[in-house]
This record gives C-alpha cells, sequence and structure tokens, in this order.
C-alpha cells in the first residue's frame, strides 16, 4: 500500500512542503515516484517519518538525524525505548512546572499560601549527585568555574544545553557498536568535549579521567547507559583516544 504526499503530510501534521524538503536533503525519500512525477510513500517510509518526527520533537537538528538515522548501528527499537525515556523525563519536569503554576495561581487568589521553596519547585539546578566527587579528583577551581557558568545561564538556555547534551548521548549511543577509533565516533566525542568545556574548564587529562569515572563509578555507568547498554564504556575509550591524540 503506498500513499501520496498530501495523504501523508495530513496524517503526520506536517506540510507538504516539509516532505518535500526531507527528500531534498536525503532525509526522507519516497521510495517510488509516479510517472507523472508524484511521491509514494510506503509503511515504511511512514515508520522512517515517524522516527525523525520523534527526534525532531526532542529537539534533534535534522542534520543530527540524518547521521543518526543513516548510521550502520541504528537501532529502530533502541531508538523508540530512548525517545520514550526522554519524553518520560520531559513530562516529569513539565508536570511539576504545572503543578508549580496551578499552585501559585492558588496563592496569588488566596486561597493557599506558598512557602518561598514551593514556588521555585521545578527550577532547581543546583542538585549534582557527583559535585562532590568532582571536586575530589579535579579541585574545586574546575567545579567552581563549571558552577559558574551554569549559574550565568536563563532558564531556557539551560533547558537547551539539557537536550542537546541529550541529543549528543543518543548520537554517541547510535554509534557505540562500531570502534571508538574510527573518524565518526572520535568527531562526536570531540563535540561532547567541547560542550563540556562549554559548561565548565576540562583540560584533556581531566576529560580522560572522566571517561574512566563512567565505567568505574555505577552511578554514572548507570545514568549514560540508560541511552544504550555498553555507551559509557564507549564513550570511555573514545574519551581516552582522543585526549592521547591531542596531547602529542
Amino acid at each position: 500500500m503506498t500513499m501520496k504526499i498530501k495523504e501523508v503530510a495530513d496524517i503526520a501534521g506536517i506540510s507538504v512542503r516539509t516532505l518535500h524538503y526531507y527528500d531534498q536533503i536525503g532525509l526522507l525519500r519516497p521510495t517510488s515516484t509516479t510517472e507523472a512525477g508524484y511521491r509514494l510513500y510506503t509503511d515504511e517510509d511512514l515508520e522512517a517519518l515517524q522516527q525523525i518526527l520523534f527526534f525532531k520533537e526532542l529537539g534533534f537538528p535534522l542534520k543530527k538525524i540524518k547521521e543518526i538515522i543513516e548510521s550502520p548501528s541504528f537501532n529502530r527499537q533502541e531508538a523508540l525505548e530512548l525517545h520514550q525515556k526522554m519524553l518520560l523525563e520531559k513530562r516529569r519536569r513539565l508536570d511539576q512546572m504545572i503543578a508549580t503554576v496551578a499552585k501559585t495561581i492558588q496563592h496569588m487568589k488566596g486561597d493557599i499560601h506558598m512557602t518561598n521553596k514551593e514556588k521555585f519547585a521545578g527550577f532547581d539546578f543546583s542538585q549534582n549527585p557527583f559535585e562532590q566527587e568532582a571536586r575530589e579528583r579535579w579541585g574545586n577551581e574546575a567545579v567552581e568555574a563549571s558552577n559558574a557558568k551554569l549559574a550565568s545561564l536563563s532558564k531556557d538556555e539551560k533547558d537547551g544545553f539539557a537536550e542537546e547534551m541529550n541529543a549528543l548521548y543518543a548520537r554517541l549511543a547510535a554509534l557505540r557498536h562500531t570502534s571508538p577509533h574510527s573518524d565518526e565516533a572520535q568527531a562526536a566525542i570531540k563535540e561532547w568535549y567541547v560542550l563540556l568545556n562549554r559548561m565548565g574548564n576540562y583540560s584533556l587529562d581531566a576529560f580522560k579521567g572522566l571517561g574512566q569515572l563512567y565505567i568505574s563509578d555505577e552511578r554514572f555507568t548507570k545514568n549514560i547507559d540508560q541511552f544504550g547498554e555498553g555507551l559509557a564504556q564507549f564513550m570511555c575509550e573514545a574519551m581516552s583516544i582522543y585526549t592521547d591524540a591531542h596531547k602529542k
């Protein structure tokens, strides 16, 4: 069974123009076209479109989506399971924010009294279970610099940073079955190094040490491997390779 582009656009809730653009950049090409030039989409094409739109909803740029889904190691089921985890976390944060807004409205009406702490439920970015360990490993200066950078960001910037970090985790997860020496893996781990240094000040040695912490501390391993089993080990190896290559 095939569907024409207008039918697909209506079902997916996107424009025909968007589908044309996806075809143009090679993100989603229809399986076939008619002699008259009409694009025809199969059920498999629609499944691919669903995957693309899930990634897009989570803030992934189209270029990254294309890289992920074209990777030989891409696993659609794993990606969907990851999407589910990320959306559930997003819902948890939104539910907390919605509850805070509702309470604030009641507080303004005089129906309830909110404490100052309750007014900021959902806005707490200070909790970091690994901060003390980071201080012990790399010193207060690096951690204080990281905290100062985070504190200077607006809420939207912090949310954007978190989404960018999750997107890169997902990209690395899609590569974790490949060699950490590969150009693609090293390009992605370089982006990880750059991203971390936007938040803090990591030397190459600290970067390598952080990678080792990913596998030596089960808290890190569990947190990272939620994006894909074995990701922490892969990142540790890739970070070590990156460090050694750039210290020469």
